[in-house]
């Protein structure tokens, strides 16, 4: 992910600026709040810049890169509750790599278990959600919606084909679905 010019993306969006001031708004959130803390008792600390507004040649809403920080893709917001989601579920990578200092994002089981929590901890699979994206299931769409994600995302790993990805996110789902840390339980 490159940062490009701060024009107005042609593919609608927000410039870098206004998605960086609306990084900012989401600090004010009790949910980023929570996180930031908490990566911050754990012992890792999130400078100013750990959050980034960039544009995005892929078509992705955000990621975390370790040593670098998590960047939200500009171009690919257009309101405020949309980047609040996107800091939220890569806060919650972040705080998975803090807390585990052995965490391998190369190895399939490593990353589909920090998705899996990302993905139920963060709300991206709250049904108001999953309603607006066209999915009209009303039994069971957490954790179908947990799953679907989790295999757009450890399939985009280079490490990980389809097969390892569903293989490495069956073999982790329990543990991993039911780990709500830093929560009491899943928000």
């Amino acid at each position: 992910m490159a940062e490009g010019p701060a024009a107005t993306p042609s593919s609608g969006g927000r410039t870098v600026e206004e998605c960086q001031d609306m990084i900012q708004r989401s600090f004010r959130t009790p949910m980023v709040k929570f996180l930031k803390e908490n990566l911050e008792k754990s012992g890792c600390w999130v400078s100013d810049n750990f959050i980034k507004a960039v544009h995005c040649d892929k078509k992705i809403s955000g990621g975390y890169v370790r040593g670098e920080g998590i960047m939200v893709c500009a171009n690919h917001m257009n309101i405020q509750d949309e980047v609040n989601q996107v800091v939220i579920h890569e806060l919650i990578h972040a705080y998975d790599d803090c807390r585990a200092k052995n965490l391998d994002w190369a190895d399939c089981a490593h990353h589909a278990c920090s998705e899996i929590r990302a993905g139920h901890l963060s709300g991206d699979c709250h049904y108001k959600r999953e309603l607006l994206r066209g999915y009209m299931k009303i039994r069971g769409h957490e954790q179908e919606c947990v799953r679907r994600r989790v295999m757009k995302s450890v399939t985009a790993n280079p490490y990980c084909s389809e097969a390892a990805a569903k293989d490495a996110m069956e073999a982790v789902w329990d543990i991993c679905y039911n780990d709500t840390t830093p929560f009491d339980r899943a928000p």
